[in-house]
């Protein structure tokens, strides 16, 4: 089993998901909300067989169904938060840096709330938090900004 984030700039993200039967599957999130959901012919995995296009409702119905607990956004006076979990590769330029250094508020609006290590969990690190190869960050955000987050982290 495989997962792949790739930014899509002008149009939002799409994450790839390959099974351990190796079929594709995507998920593409437009930076206004919509998201299309995409089935991948085996033999050309760059042949979409299908598309099925899902309304933010539709989509929160249908993860429901996978998981009946899943972390939902999180509504405040109109705006979209997003809580995503972003990880810190290899070549991420941040792996080894410590979370000041990555401006990420500043730069983005979206926060780090919390770090996932294999070890541990750190919840509100510190600007002192050094980031390890391997950790998970739990960030919050506008769509756009976690994007954007998820993008500097990986060294985009």
């Amino acid at each position: 089993m495989g997962t792949r984030r790739t930014s899509l700039p002008g149009v939002g993200t799409q994450y790839d998901f390959t099974t351990d039967e190796g079929r594709h599957i995507s998920v593409v999130v437009h930076h206004d909300g919509r998201r299309f959901l995409g089935f991948y012919d085996a033999d050309d995995p760059d042949a979409c067989r299908l598309e099925v296009p899902l309304s933010s409702d539709e989509a929160t119905a249908l993860a429901h169904l996978i998981d009946p607990a899943p972390i939902d956004a999180v509504r405040t006076d109109g705006i979209d938060l997003v809580t995503e979990h972003i990880p810190v590769g290899a070549r991420s330029p941040y792996a080894g840096l410590l979370l000041a250094e990555t401006q990420a508020r500043t730069r983005t609006g979206a926060s780090i709330v919390a770090v996932l290590r294999r070890t541990a969990a750190h919840p509100s690190p510190g600007p002192d938090f050094r980031f390890a190869i391997g950790d998970t960050l739990v960030a919050v955000g506008t769509r756009e900004g976690v994007d954007a987050l998820a993008e500097i982290i990986a060294g985009g």
